[in-house]
């Protein structure tokens, strides 16, 4: 079509006043202008859009239905425009964020639901991803920001530590020392552990088992899970114990005792990891807030 927003916006300020000189003056224009433009969109269109006289201007059929859905076009436009301006400047936006076990059950629920508020018109679709995969879905694009068990060292990543939590006992509520108030992980040198399996959990197995050794011994796995949810059962079941953040102290489970660990000065670090340079405002809006508003410290 060679007809463009010029020719719709003169024809609606026209049916707006049915006259073509204020139609014009509105316009910024001359009256033989504005009838050259009425005149080209119908030619392009096929159909009289208006009935003429020396006296009079009225819309035909023809011209009401075109010049309503273009109404409604324009409106589309302009909330185009709106929400392109908005996007611009990080007020409206989607914004994509990766997790694992220990964020979500820590303090990622309380910052999403404080951003959420401080930026509504942000979007957040939230994906869990184990922790070494997280680098790949950045990479990829799959995600904007990710909430890692350790910090990426790369120069094409930026990381703010985002929480720190101490290691922390899992026992059976049937366990000898389930009512001690505190333990020592060397105290489970011979008993049988659950752990989450390989595939998603290598970055904490690592750091446990590096423990485990300063402690003195290699742990026996007895069972392996993929989820928390899974080693929370298998360690109410009695199947063995287990070690984790304390943020877990946030998840309501039947069946388990929380304690911790007297030996085991060790942390659990989680950090908000995203690519460099930052190319999205929502990106950009978000962690100037984790690092400003909600107080994260630069890794």
């Amino acid at each position: 079509m060679r007809f463009g927003l010029r020719h719709v916006t003169g024809c609606l300020v026209l049916a707006e006043e049915l006259h073509f000189g204020r139609a014009a003056q509105r316009l910024n224009t001359t009256q033989p202008g504005l009838s050259r433009l009425v005149a080209e969109l119908e030619g392009e269109i096929g159909a009289k859009l208006f009935r003429r006289t020396t006296r009079t201007v009225e819309l035909t059929d023809a011209g009401s239905v075109f010049l309503a859905e273009c109404r409604i076009g324009l409106d589309h436009i302009e909330r185009a425009v709106t929400l392109a301006r908005r996007t611009a400047t990080g007020v409206t936006g989607t914004l994509r964020v990766g997790y694992m076990d220990f964020a979500i059950n820590g303090r990622l629920p309380e910052l999403i639901r404080a951003f959420s508020e401080f930026r509504p018109s942000i979007r957040l679709e939230l994906s869990h991803i184990p922790s070494q995969r997280q680098r790949e879905a950045l990479l990829n694009d799959h995600i904007d920001v990710g909430f890692t068990l350790s910090a990426i060292r790369n120069e094409h990543f930026d990381s703010l530590l985002f929480a720190q939590d101490p290691y922390v006992a899992l026992l059976p509520v049937t366990h000898p020392l389930s009512n001690a108030r505190s333990v020592r992980l060397k105290d489970f040198a011979d008993e049988p552990f659950v752990l989450g399996s390989g595939g998603s959990w290598n970055a904490y197995r690592e750091a446990f088992f590096a423990i485990c050794h300063r402690c003195g011994f290699h742990p026996t796995v007895a069972q392996e899970a993929s989820s928390s949810e899974g080693i929370f059962g298998l360690v109410a079941a009695g199947v063995g114990v287990s070690t984790y953040a304390s943020c877990v102290r946030n998840v309501q489970r039947r069946g388990i005792v929380i304690r911790s660990l007297d030996d085991v000065p060790d942390t659990i670090a989680t950090y908000a990891t995203w690519m460099r340079p930052i190319r999205s405002m929502s990106l950009e809006a978000f962690t100037t807030f984790l690092a400003t508003v909600w107080g994260a410290q630069t890794s």
